[in-house]
């Protein structure tokens, strides 16, 4: 084993990208369900040739170091990467890679079934049943908006985003969408959709869902002023990063009737306490980050993992590069 590149796995991930990676290298991985905590994962990461990270493993100068002069790859298990501190293994020449592309379908999946579970107070309904509530049919029992022909605002159009504005297209609903930057009008008129400044969108939309990366301009993007936009019978739903939304601020306005419900994916912290404001509340449902969770994308996902990861141990360029001016470097 000793001419095989020495690699950490920082969690089991579905055999399709695992089985290739322990195939190649001297691999140890991480056995347990919760995460190496950070001491176990700094020391895991000595010596290490490649690492192939989650979400929870917080990538900076301190891992860098640790992991040592030779680490020639840092392969993260997500299409997000605000974990991994990028400018830092740029100017150590370390590309990094993600798996981007291949979660898009089945992430505006799940954005679509919360929204739609918000609406029709689907896990309010289910737990009425098994505490023996339900006694009769009721015609004023469980109301919420419908999703047909409603206005679905869409905060974030790259990907994920217009995938959501095609199964909101399906359902007959008026389209608009906010970015930084206007889409090009060949997918606006793709889509149907119309751009707004946010605070229109906000104003308009019976749904608002977000699909924005975690940066500082949008860390904290829907907050309590944000939400006063809204209308009061509108559903929040968020699939992108936790910290996008002030979960604060979205407790006292879903608790004060400020907006009708909201879903969650993505909480801030993860996992959310259990004491958080936000679980007391019945108009807010809260899963456990599951966005990709399908067998089928999980295993895309375990597999353009491994291939980052081989290509950097071979000193290739990576196939999904986060950071590709490293290649530009002298």
């Amino acid at each position: 084993m000793a001419d095989r590149p020495k690699v950490f796995v920082a969690r089991r991930i579905p055999e399709a990208g695992l089985s290739v990676v322990t195939g190649a290298t001297d691999a140890t991985v991480w056995p347990d369900d919760l995460p190496p905590p950070r001491d176990e994962l700094l020391r895991a990461v000595s010596g290490c040739d490649g690492v192939l990270t989650l979400l929870t493993d917080r990538v900076d100068d301190e891992f860098l170091d640790a992991a040592g002069p030779q680490l020639k790859v840092v392969s993260n298990y997500a299409v997000g990467f605000d974990n991994v501190d990028v400018p830092a293994c740029t100017a150590r020449g370390i590309p990094v890679g993600n798996t981007p592309g291949v979660l898009t379908e089945t992430t505006a999946d799940l954005a679509f079934a919360l929204m739609m579970a918000a609406a029709r107070r689907l896990p309010e309904g289910d737990r009425y049943v098994r505490a023996g509530k339900w006694k009769t049919w009721g015609p004023m029992l469980l109301l919420g908006p419908d999703v047909h022909g409603a206005t679905m605002g869409i905060v974030g159009f790259g990907r994920i985003g217009q995938a959501v504005a095609r199964r909101a297209a399906g359902f007959g609903m008026r389209i608009l969408y906010h970015d930084v930057h206007q889409a090009d009008p060949a997918i606006e008129a793709e889509h149907s959709a119309t751009f707004l400044p946010l605070e229109k969108l906000l104003d308009q939309a019976d749904f608002v869902s977000l699909h924005v990366n975690l940066t500082p301009e949008t860390r904290g993007l829907i907050n309590a002023e944000k939400l006063g936009w809204m209308k009061s019978t509108a559903i929040l739903v968020n699939t992108s990063r936790g910290p996008v939304v002030d979960g604060a601020a979205l407790a006292t306005a879903l608790r004060d009737g400020q907006i009708f419900a909201a879903a969650l994916d993505v909480t801030d912290p993860e996992p959310i306490p259990t004491d958080d404001p936000l679980l007391s509340l019945d108009n807010c449902l809260v899963v456990p980050h599951i966005a990709s969770a399908s067998h089928a994308t999980r295993s895309k996902m375990a597999e353009m993992a491994a291939a980052n990861l081989l290509a950097g141990l071979r000193g290739e360029r990576l196939p999904t590069p986060v950071n590709p001016e490293v290649y530009e470097q002298g």
